[in-house]
This record gives structure tokens, sequence and C-alpha cells, in this order.
């Protein structure tokens, strides 16, 4: 990179569960790199997703929501969250529109008065509200915090997302470009194709299955003899109960979730793929360590 103007560095989005950071992070991206769901909890790694330009490239961490641990799985998901404070260059503390902070904001806040980066106060979900319901809030987290900047945003409409990312670009040093202008995550292909098999689990199920679901990608290496790329996964429920769920009467449940989520992952790698998917049961697999690790969440990862 030969522009000595050419700014780069990384990024935390924190916030409580389901206040939009996901769909912020792929509004940014123009990718869906990470999933979305009504549900509270539905992002349960970094996501790290990477926003490439000729002045800057920005690396988002998209952290789970800071909550309360209830589990193994909870407490990883936590330890993310908190541990990305201390490895990035700025820190978007994303939080409702309109909202008064609550306890888990406050929370947040006490882990934010410790960080050295910069942290700029993001509210989202504008186009719910009316403008005015903003300026007691601004003034509420102001006293809270002092933040570096508050800016409103839309990532569902994309409302001042680009000013925010111009915002963000002043708060981050001049530096190297770290990967190639067309990579947009760190994660590999297997996390992303079953993130979008969960995804669709949660769409389709709705309140049925809690988030008991984990989904594993076993292979992705082979191809049909028609050429298609063949895809395998394990979706895992915790109770015997639950299996019929997902699969439904007569596997139309499960039919249904291989469909849309064949769509979704054949627009991610850029061709057609033949998807296999079963369902098992694994027992309280969110207080097994060594599942929790077979799965993707691994605790030794956060430093």
């Amino acid at each position: 990179m030969d522009n000595k103007n050419f700014r780069s560095g990384f990024v935390a989005i924190v916030g409580r569960p389901n206040v939009g950071k996901s769909t912020f992070m792929n509004r940014i991206i123009k990718e869906q790199i990470a999933i979305t769901s009504p549900k509270a909890q539905t992002t349960r790694n970094k996501i790290q997703g990477i926003y490439t330009d000729d002045e800057r490239q920005i690396i988002f961490l998209d952290t789970p929501g800071i909550h309360k641990p209830h589990n193994g799985l909870d407490q990883y998901m936590d330890k993310a969250a908190i541990s990305a404070l201390r490895e990035v260059d700025a820190v978007l503390f994303m939080t409702e529109a309109g909202q008064s902070a609550g306890p888990g904001d406050k929370f947040i806040i006490d882990e934010l008065k410790n960080v050295k980066a910069p942290v700029f106060l993001i509210l989202n979900k504008i186009d719910l509200i009316n403008p005015d319901e903003m300026a007691p809030q601004i003034s509420e987290y102001s006293e809270l915090m002092d933040f570096a900047e508050v800016v409103p945003i839309s990532a569902t409409d994309g409302n001042n997302v680009d000013e925010m990312i111009d915002a963000l670009t002043k708060a981050l040093p001049n530096g190297p470009q770290y990967y190639d202008d067309d990579q947009i995550t760190d994660h590999p292909e297997y996390f992303i194709v079953g993130e979008l098999i969960r995804e669709k689990i949660l769409e389709d199920t709705r309140d049925e299955i809690p988030h008991s679901i984990a989904v594993i990608v076993e292979s992705m290496n082979q191809r049909t003899a028609a050429g298609k790329l063949q895809v395998e996964a394990s979706i895992y429920v915790e109770r015997d109960s639950q299996k019929p769920i997902v699969i439904g009467k007569g596997g139309s449940m499960l039919k249904n979730i291989g469909i849309g989520s064949r769509i979704k992952i054949e627009h991610l790698l850029g061709e057609k793929i033949n998807l296999k998917l079963w369902v098992r049961v694994k027992k309280n697999w969110r207080d097994d360590p060594l599942f929790l690790t077979q799965a993707g969440y691994s605790v030794k990862d956060i430093k």
C-alpha cells in the first residue's frame, strides 16, 4: 500500500443482545457473514469482518451480546465479548435508539471505562423512533461515560452508516493493509456455512427450539457425480423431544431448513451444492467443554 495516509485498525462492536450488531456488520461488509435473528444471543463467536477501500481497512469484531451467564456456552460468549476490548483500536458501543440505559448497558459501560481505545456510542434503529426521543438518551449516556462521539444510525436502512465510518476512520492510526482487497472475513468457510444453517433453523423453528442448537459442518470437500460440492452437516439439539421438532412431520421442517440454507450457502460460495443434514441429540452440550471446542467455541482462544 503506497498511500501514506492509509488508515487501518481493529474495531470491536459491543452491546446487549439483539441491538443489531450483526445486522450492522453485514451492512458494512455487504455480505452475510454474521447471522441475524429476532432472538437474543444469536451471535456466539467474535465474527471478524473486513471493510476495505482506497483510504482504509477496518477489521470489525462482532462480539456476542454481553449478558449474565447461565451455562458454559454463556461464559464463553461473555469472555469472547470482553476479551475483544483488549485488542482493538476503537470500540463501537451499540444500543437501541430511544431506550434508556438498563442494567446490562451500565454493566457494559463499566467494562468500557477500563478500555484505553476511543469508544463511540452508536444509537441503532433510528428508523423506528421519532428523532426527538434521542436527546434524553444521549444526555443520559453522556453522563455515564465520556464517549469519543455519538452517532445515530439505522443498520437496516443504512442511514448515517457511511458518516459513522468516516468518523471512525479519524480515530484509527495510519497503518498497513492487513488483508487483501477482496477478503471480507478471516473465518473459514466451514464456520460461515454452519452459521447460515443455524440461522435458518432459528427462522423456521421460532419459539419451539431455544438456543440449544449447534451446527457442525462435517465435510465440504467432495463432489457429486453432477459436479456439485457435497456439504454435510450435523444439527445438534440437547433433548430427545427437540429432535422431531427440527425434523418435522414427514421430514418437512428439515427439508425447509435444507432448501433455505442451501440458497444462502450457494450465494456465499458462488457455486451449486448438494446439502445433507442430520439431526443428533447431544444432551447438555452447552456445559460440555469438549463439545464446545468441537463446535468452535474454544475458551483457550480467548486471551
